[in-house]
């Protein structure tokens, strides 16, 4: 605040006394401005809300209602499906459309959508043709719960919501094109997302199968394993546990490596291609069986440590492995089926803690290690998972941690197989061995290294038929279906006779049925299933009696392919209109959370590589930029319902005027690493756009400084870097500093030299740049202009620094200086600052502390 104040008074360097009879009203307008913005409750409330011509008062709530109005009646925000066609320079700036919750949108939403609009309108003003559509993921178990406890039905509840985020994003001044809007739970919308299923059901990439799946208790649902964190419902927090349920999959699977080569083509936050890559997890190894004793039968183990064969001392199954059963022996059969039950009613979180006791039982047969010829007992451990591999392991206690607790408690044989360097192949272990080593105890294959002998153990097996080389992944098959009520219906019709069948696409969309009665209930099935009239319906092949799905498809399916259809919202016709969609498509920059890496991205990604595959587009990677943005820290925590530290934006906007909140929110650290929020920060870039309206109030015609021109350049070099690098703060920083420059120690100002800034300052505070634009004698939108400031790439060449100057620590002014000038130069210049040397009066310069290029402090006494 005082730098502000200084500012407004020429550093404070010059005595009021001594301004003229304008400037003094000038300043005491600017300082009771300023008085306004620190202390009074609601300066907006204490002017006219009509709009004034009177440069002295800047009113933003004015300002931008009629700018609102302006880009709504001009229609400067939307395209026609012609404009669509014809744009010479697509851009298609988009962020991750919100699910629209009761709450409305709160300051970090906020803080997303600024900085995506902020990059859009940078991109408009360079001269791009910029499409930034809107749309809301209103489908969904969120909205569905919230529905139940407010009891009102979410067909009616959800209009309202939405119409209340559409008025917050026109209300923070978006450039948003309201003319293409998606609305997943809108039938039109629908429609296509039952389409984009079919397609895929017709290409192989979707199967019905039984199978162990995640149920959520609490939502009486299924849930992928993309949403299960840590044996955790990601909606409710609820304990996941495994049911068999008959389930519809996407085969991502199928994907998988092409999914993960991409990666490394891509423009993506890195910390998002990360966790991708982490998903997926690509693993080498061999799957190798292991003979079932008194059987032709084996059991395959998928291990990535081949090497380690010999010291397979027992094998384990998972309590869900097909076989655990059918090889219990009679004498066993009661202990290990209540084991069986026991682990399977257990939590996939208490099941993966790593420091939990191991338990187990045995099944009573054996199998044979393929290597050493050793007969070794087969177990039932619920440490096994059988989502892992093949739901089967060989456990190597020498050189495992969770079989070496095992086999210590069960008193199982454990044999040293790896030895590092100096260790005894003989050496009893008293902990399991992880490191490095060459090979011991394994017959043939003693003395080779860990790499050496992974390979040879394989190629001696493959020889006899009983291993292979494999690669595997962590990624599982999408499962899509879900037992509720608020979704698109699965467009399947189930026939005796025929199957499984896809409802004709000349018959969609399914509408979803109005149910009265839509609460979930623990029976696996959906509330559709209770919807007779609507469930019985012909069969579309053979036309005999058959029933509906009642499932319905994961709303991840909806928000998966949504920016396809953006563009091509002007037809019901199609799905997607290639020539658009080529046209648009992918989308040039993508802004979104971080937590949707492993969820929306990764299926966005297949549905694109998919419909890739099947000639429907002409891209597999949907998005060429994408950028996720960090978050809003309140009181050392983030900002979240569930934390109960929201910042709802309303009263903020309606205070101080949606710019502010959009300069302040830009100005709280990089996008993408987030900040700080503190409600008294607001008042700096308050100020600032307060300062800028008065500069452009003051500016006179003549001819810039050579100077400050050098200055502007620049801040314009500062501004576009920053900008194009999502390093919105930094940009704002060098405006600021360069409205210090030009308004320093009360100089006159020239037009050439202010209204670059105005330029500048327009994708953080577009209705404020509107109007000053304007004012300047312009006709047109700004946004219309498409006339950023370029910058001389000579002009950033320093001959001349501002350092700052300070007196025992403490800042008192600014001084420019030649870039190579001495201690002595420097000193000089600052006693010669009027503020620099009031500071100095009586006192005497006990030490010079000088930083070329820097800053210059004075110990005084």
């Amino acid at each position: 605040m005082a730098s502000s104040v200084c500012g407004l008074v020429g550093s404070g360097q010059a005595d009021i006394r001594t301004l003229t009879a304008n400037r003094r009203k000038s300043l005491c307008c600017a300082l009771l401005n300023l008085w306004l913005g620190q202390f009074c409750p609601n300066p907006a409330q204490l002017v006219s809300l009509k709009h004034s011509t009177k440069m002295d008062e800047y009113n933003p709530l004015a300002i931008e209602a009629k700018w609102q109005n302006a880009w709504e009646e001009n229609r400067t925000n939307k395209f026609t499906e012609d404009q669509l066609r014809t744009a010479e320079k697509p851009y298609y700036n988009l962020m991750m459309f919100p699910y629209p919750s009761a709450e409305g949108l709160h300051i970090g939403n906020m803080y997303a959508y600024t900085g995506a609009d902020v990059h859009g309108r940078y991109q408009r003003l360079k001269g791009n043709d910029v499409f930034e559509p809107m749309g809301f993921d209103a489908f969904g178990i969120h909205s569905e719960n919230f529905a139940l406890r407010q009891g009102i039905h979410p067909s009616e509840l959800i209009p309202s919501n939405i119409s209340n985020f559409a008025r917050q994003l026109k209300q923070i001044g978006g450039m948003f094109d309201w003319d293409h809007v998606v609305d997943t739970t809108d039938p039109t919308y629908y429609k296509w997302t039952q389409w984009v299923f079919i397609q895929l059901f017709n290409a192989g990439l979707v199967e019905r199968r039984v199978a162990p799946v995640n149920w959520c208790p609490s939502c009486m649902t299924v849930v992928a394993n993309e949403q299960v964190i840590d044996g955790l419902c990601e909606r409710c927090d609820s304990t996941v546990t495994q049911k068999q349920l008959p389930q519809w999959f996407f085969r991502i699977t199928e994907y998988s490596q092409r999914l993960l080569d991409n990666l490394e083509s891509i423009d993506w936050s890195e910390h998002t291609k990360k966790a991708q890559q982490n998903w997926i997890g690509r693993s080498e190894g061999a799957e190798i069986d292991f003979r079932i004793v008194g059987s032709d039968a084996s059991i395959r183990v998928f291990t990535t440590r081949p090497d380690t064969l010999c010291g397979a001392t027992y094998m384990v199954l998972a309590p869900e492995h097909e076989l655990a059963r059918d090889l219990t022996t009679l004498e066993r059969h009661t202990v290990v089926d209540r084991y069986i039950d026991d682990a399977q009613s257990l939590d996939l979180k208490a099941r993966k803690m790593e420091d939990r006791e191991k338990t187990g039982v045995w099944t009573g047969s054996l199998c044979v290690n393929p290597i050493t010829q050793q007969q070794i007992p087969i177990w039932v451990s619920d440490y096994v998972l059988i989502e892992y591999g093949t739901g089967a392991i060989m456990a190597v206690p020498g050189h495992d941690e969770r079989d070496f607790e095992f086999a210590s408690k069960f008193e199982l044989p454990i044999v040293r197989v790896i030895a590092g360097e100096g260790d005894d192949a003989d050496s009893p272990l008293e902990q399991a061995y992880v490191g490095d080593g060459r090979l011991v105890n394994s017959r043939q294959f003693d003395g080779l290294s860990v790499a050496r002998g992974k390979t040879a153990i394989v190629e001696h097996l493959s020889n006899v038929g009983q291993a292979i080389s494999v690669v595997n992944y962590r990624l599982h098959d999408w499962c899509i279906s879900r037992q509720r009520y608020w979704g698109p219906p699965i467009p399947i019709v189930h026939c005796d006779e025929c199957g499984a069948v896809p409802v004709k696409e000349s018959d969609l969309p399914v509408k979803l049925p109005e149910l009265d009665d839509y609460k979930p209930d623990e029976s696996g099935k959906g509330p559709l299933s209770r919807a007779r009239e609507w469930v019985e319906v012909n069969c579309p092949e053979c036309g005999n009696d058959a029933t509906r799905e009642t499932d319905v498809s994961d709303t991840f399916l909806d928000s998966a392919w949504y920016f396809l259809r953006y563009p091509c919202t002007d037809s019901d016709e199609q799905a997607i209109d290639s020539d658009l969609v080529k046209k648009w498509l992918p989308v040039d920059c993508y802004i979104g959370g971080q937590e949707h890496a492993v969820l929306h991205l990764l299926y966005s990604r297949f549905i694109c590589m998919a419909l890739n595959d099947l000639d429907i587009i002409e891209f597999e990677e949907p998005f060429t930029i994408f950028r996720a943005h960090g978050l809003l820290i309140k009181d050392g925590r983030k900002i979240s319902k569930s934390r109960g530290n929201i910042v709802v934006p309303d009263d903020l906007i309606e205070r101080y005027g949606a710019d502010t909140l959009r300069t302040y929110l830009m100005f709280l650290g990089p996008f993408e690493q987030g900040g700080d929020y503190r409600g008294e920060g607001i008042q700096g870039p308050h100020t600032f756009l307060r300062r800028l309206w008065q500069t452009v109030a003051e500016t006179t015609d003549g001819e810039a400084d050579p100077q400050v021109v050098k200055r502007l350049h620049r801040t314009i070099e500062k501004v576009s870097t920053g900008i194009e690098n999502l390093r919105f703060n930094l940009a704002i920083a060098a405006m600021m500093e360069y409205l210090n420059v030009v308004r320093d120690r009360g100089r006159k100002f020239t037009r050439p030299e202010v209204e670059p800034l105005v330029t500048l300052v327009a994708p953080f505070a577009p209705h404020l740049a509107e109007e000053l634009y304007e004012r300047m004698g312009h006709k047109r939108s700004i946004f219309q202009s498409k006339d950023w400031p370029e910058y001389d790439p000579t002009m950033l060449i320093d001959d001349v620094v501002s350092i700052g100057v300070q007196i025992n620590g403490k800042m008192r002014g600014s001084i420019e200086i030649g870039a190579n000038a001495t201690e002595d130069e420097a000193l000089s210049s600052a006693q010669s600052h009027e503020n620099v040397s009031r500071y100095l009066q009586n006192s005497k310069i006990r030490k010079v502390i000088y930083v070329p290029g820097r800053i210059l402090n004075m110990v005084v006494v």
